[in-house]
């Protein structure tokens, strides 16, 4: 089983989120039993942001069992329509591309998607599994 993990389920681990960090983390856990957590170029960057460096960022995706997942054409591809689609909704620009990326990731590239953002998904991407970290029993 390979799970996609979203940057919000990240963040909530590394910054120790007094709401979300102890289910997320929990839930990361629970995905990692079942088999391999990955990330895309989207989440990637988003969650290194939140690090003093490369360094430090990248010995704590390791800590965790988290390892890179290049966007592939096709998942691309399935991004770029699925933008269309909420742009055409009369979507603003609240949402960016990175989003439907990491939607289309882990549609594409992998079994389902770690992540607190459920409605997005369940919106733009009907057909992906989505586990939520405030119902995984980990």
């Amino acid at each position: 089983m390979i799970t996609a993990v979203d940057t919000n389920v990240l963040l909530d681990v590394f910054g120790a989120d007094a709401t979300h960090g102890i289910r997320s983390a929990k839930a990361l856990r629970g995905c990692l039993r079942e088999g391999a957590l990955v990330a895309c170029e989207a989440v990637w960057a988003e969650t290194a942001v939140a690090f003093p460096g490369e360094k430090p960022f990248l010995e704590a995706m390791r800590a965790i069992g988290v390892t890179f997942s290049p966007i592939e054409e096709t998942a691309a591809l399935r991004a770029s329509a699925s933008w269309r689609m909420y742009r055409s909704r009369g979507g603003k620009r609240e949402r960016v591309v990175a989003d439907f990326l990491i939607g289309a990731h882990a549609l594409i590239q992998c079994e389902r998607i770690l992540t607190r953002d459920r409605g997005f998904y369940r919106d733009y991407f009907r057909e992906l599994t989505i586990v939520d970290p405030a119902e995984h029993s980990g």
